[in-house]
């Protein structure tokens, strides 16, 4: 009997050890999930911080974009530093080595300067003419009531010559003004070449070359302008010179043309009466004089009056 007694009581010390053992295991077993729990929870915490940084500094570098002025992408301003002019500004300076937009509006007109902050160059991928119904235009067909006074214009005999006029979409900064001979600015070539832009509706691939006779001063010597008109490349070259003392130096003022010589270039009609047009009686005839008497531009090479008038291109067209 005390054998049975003692058996039993081995048997259950055995199922009180088995049982102990089975609830550290599972002690254990719940002690890891808990732990992979809390790894999993704080992966998902730091993930979401992570994600909030990345959204945060996407944010903060946008913002940053906007504020950041940036250059043009156009190989043709390397070496130049873009700067923004108002285009009513009446100041005469000239910041050396950048490139300023002039044209009113929308429009791109890039001018550049040199390291003397002389006006070298303009440039302008389409002309857009003013549209003075849609933009304020003062009465005197004008953007501003003034123009930027460029060391020079001073002069009596010197006008603040837009390099592209109001007309065709110009401002009234320093980057677009010279001081230009008052003749050649309001009668000659110059003129005649704003007037032919303007009557063809606008041009492309315009481009003005401008020279000076020194790095000191701000007065042009000389004026190159290339542009396509209706589908015609046009290339004038003038000097900033009155236009009739040249004419007058060269012989070509102070007489009329023989009768002989007009009578030559008549026809029964007296349209064709070169008096009649040339009002100055100089034996040259200007594109106004020709407006003036009625006829319309260009004048080409089997014109009548073409052997009147000058082509500085010789391309046979006058006031294209």
């Amino acid at each position: 009997m005390k054998k049975k007694i003692n058996y039993l009581a081995l048997l259950l010390m055995i199922f009180f050890i088995v049982g102990c053992t089975n609830v550290e295991d599972a002690s254990m077993t719940d002690g890891k999930i808990d732990s992979q729990e809390v790894t999993n929870v704080n992966k998902t915490e730091n993930s979401k911080k992570e994600e909030k940084k990345e959204t945060n500094t996407a944010v903060v570098d946008e913002v940053a974009a906007e504020k950041t002025p940036t250059q043009p992408n156009d190989e043709r301003f390397s070496g130049y530093k873009l700067i923004e002019v108002d285009g009513g500004n009446l100041s005469g300076h000239r910041e050396p080595n950048v490139v300023v937009d002039i044209g009113f509006g929308d429009r791109e007109y890039w001018a550049f300067t040199n390291k003397y902050g002389q006006l070298v160059r303009v440039i302008a991928d389409e002309i857009v003419l003013q549209d003075d119904r849609n933009e304020p235009v003062l009465s005197s067909g004008r953007y501003y009531h003034d123009e930027a006074k460029v060391p020079g214009v001073e002069r009596g005999d010197l006008d603040e010559g837009h390099i592209i006029a109001d007309s065709l979409g110009g401002v009234s900064n320093a980057y677009n003004i010279t001081p230009q001979n008052s003749t050649l600015n309001r009668h000659g070539d110059q003129a005649y070449m704003e007037d032919a832009i303007r009557k063809a509706g606008g041009a492309t691939q315009f481009e003005a070359i401008i020279t000076y006779p020194n790095t000191e001063t701000q007065i042009p010597s000389r004026y190159q302008y290339t542009y396509t008109l209706m589908g015609n490349k046009v290339v004038d070259t003038f000097e900033n010179v009155n236009p009739d003392k040249v004419n007058e130096s060269l012989g070509l003022t102070g007489s009329k043309p023989s009768s002989s010589s007009t009578n030559s270039n008549k026809t029964n009609s007296n349209k064709n009466d070169l008096s009649s047009v040339d009002t100055n009686g100089d034996g040259q005839v200007t594109i106004q004089e020709a407006k003036d008497a009625g006829y319309s531009m260009p004048i080409t090479r089997d014109h009548w009056l073409y052997p009147y008038m000058r082509d500085n291109d010789h391309d046979g067209m006058v006031g294209e």
